[in-house]
C-alpha cells in the first residue's frame, strides 16, 4: 500500500521509477542524516549558496525515507534520485530544508 506524504507532518514525496517514496524528516532520521553530512545548519547553509552535494541530497533524502521497500538498496535508491532530475528532487528537497529550519 502506497502512502501519500501528510504535509501537516511535514513530510515530502519523491516520485521515482520504482514508485512513490514518502520522505518524513524525524529527529531520528535527522540525526542519522547529521551523523553522516555533518551539522544539518552548515547542509542548509550550503544549500542555499548552490553548494549542496547531490551526495549530500541523496544522503538527505535516504535517511527520511519512510516505510521504504526493504528490498531496495542505497545504490538503487541513489540511481533512481539520479534518474529522476535535479529538478523533480527538488520540491521534496526545499520541504526538507524548511522543517530542518523551522520545525514542527
Amino acid at each position: 500500500m502506497t502512502r501519500s506524504a501528510n504535509q501537516a507532518r511535514g513530510e515530502a514525496s519523491l516520485l521515482l521509477d520504482s514508485g512513490a517514496v514518502v520522505l518524513r524528516p524525524s529527529f531520528a532520521a535527522l540525526v542519522a542524516a547529521e551523523e553522516e553530512l555533518g551539522p544539518l545548519f552548515a547542509l542548509v547553509e550550503r544549500a542555499a549558496a548552490g553548494e549542496m552535494k547531490l551526495s549530500e541530497m541523496v544522503g538527505l533524502f535516504w535517511h527520511c525515507r519512510h516505510a521504504t521497500d526493504a528490498k531496495m538498496t542505497r545504490a538503487m535508491f541513489s540511481e533512481s534520485v539520479t534518474k529522476a532530475g535535479l529538478s523533480a528532487m527538488t520540491p521534496a528537497l526545499k520541504i526538507l530544508l524548511g522543517q530542518i529550519l523551522s520545525g514542527r
